[in-house]
């Protein structure tokens, strides 16, 4: 509505400076232009600035980057620490975020991709260093689909991961130069390997925030990892009974994984959009202002 007013304001300042009823179509092609490029700034992704004070945001459907890895802020001067940010969560509205862990590959990512473009859904990937480093490509299908990308450690290894706060820190930077060196930017979300009941403590959390990450775990799973070889009608059936349940979260942060092996997720996710979108749920990506799944 924003650009509507400005194109308006724009049509009647012509009017009035060349004194008669029509503008020449230079000026009208003129004020099109620029409100289609402004429309185009609010749809892309937010690159948080130098002080990162551009987070605050009132749409979830926007994912969020840094041009800066964590030491280049360092040693830069810049501001590091994760503002205190307020959740989004407007009244009566339900958002689904869809989060696929482990990617990428080169079979199941790009089906997912085509499933959400096919279905008008953005949804976030969470990406292990070694996987991105070997599927480039695909990296930066996500990114241009307007999807969200999230740091989920170099190899998933808990040994290493989870020894203290430095070394997850280690593994964040690690996993942020190769998706930087990709795609010219690096995340600001991440998600523990495991979540971070049973590894995380206060001292994660306030490394993470005080250099600028923030963590999001999930509230609704689709068991898709689980070990007994699940399909996809499991996955549908465990997704429609929670958002059934009279507990269902109007802020759902819904556990996929997009990797190798994954083959019934990619079947049952069209089946999975149908059914929120019929408990009423539009579709968001996860960002720092994401509100937390507990």
């Amino acid at each position: 509505m924003r650009f509507g007013t400005m194109g308006i304001l724009l049509l009647a300042g012509a009017l009035l400076s060349g004194g008669c009823g029509t503008t020449s179509s230079t000026q009208e092609a003129s004020a099109g232009d620029d409100a289609q490029e402004a429309a185009q700034v609010q749809t892309g992704p937010v690159i948080v600035d130098d002080n990162m004070s551009n987070l605050q945001l009132d749409q979830p459907d926007r994912p969020v980057y840094d041009s800066y890895l964590r030491q280049e802020r360092h040693d830069k001067g810049l501001a590091m620490a994760m503002p205190d940010l307020t959740p989004y969560k407007p009244e009566g509205e339900k958002i689904a975020y869809l989060t696929f862990d482990d990617g990428p590959d080169d079979v199941n990512t790009p089906a997912i991709l085509a499933i959400l473009k096919e279905n008008g859904v953005k949804a976030t990937f969470y990406l292990l260093g070694k996987s991105a480093k070997a599927y480039p490509d695909v990296v930066k299908q996500i990114y241009e689909s307007g999807c969200a990308i999230g740091n989920h450690s170099y190899d998933h290894n808990y040994g290493r991961l989870y020894q203290n706060p430095a070394a997850y820190l280690k593994e964040m930077d690690e996993t942020d130069a190769i998706l930087k060196s990709i795609l010219g930017v690096r995340p600001l979300i991440t998600r523990a390997p495991g979540g971070v009941v049973g590894h995380f403590n206060k001292h994660y959390w306030d490394a993470l925030k005080k250099h600028g990450y923030v963590e999001h775990d999930w509230n609704i799973s689709s068991a898709d990892a689980a070990p007994n070889h699940p399909v996809a009608k499991d996955f549908i059936d465990n997704i429609q009974s929670q958002v059934d349940s009279a507990k269902a979260p109007s802020s759902a942060i819904i556990l996929m994984h997009s990797s190798s092996g994954h083959e019934e997720t990619v079947k049952a996710l069209p089946e999975i959009i149908r059914i929120l979108r019929e408990h009423g749920y539009t579709f968001g990506v996860i960002t720092p202002m994401t509100p937390q799944p507990w």
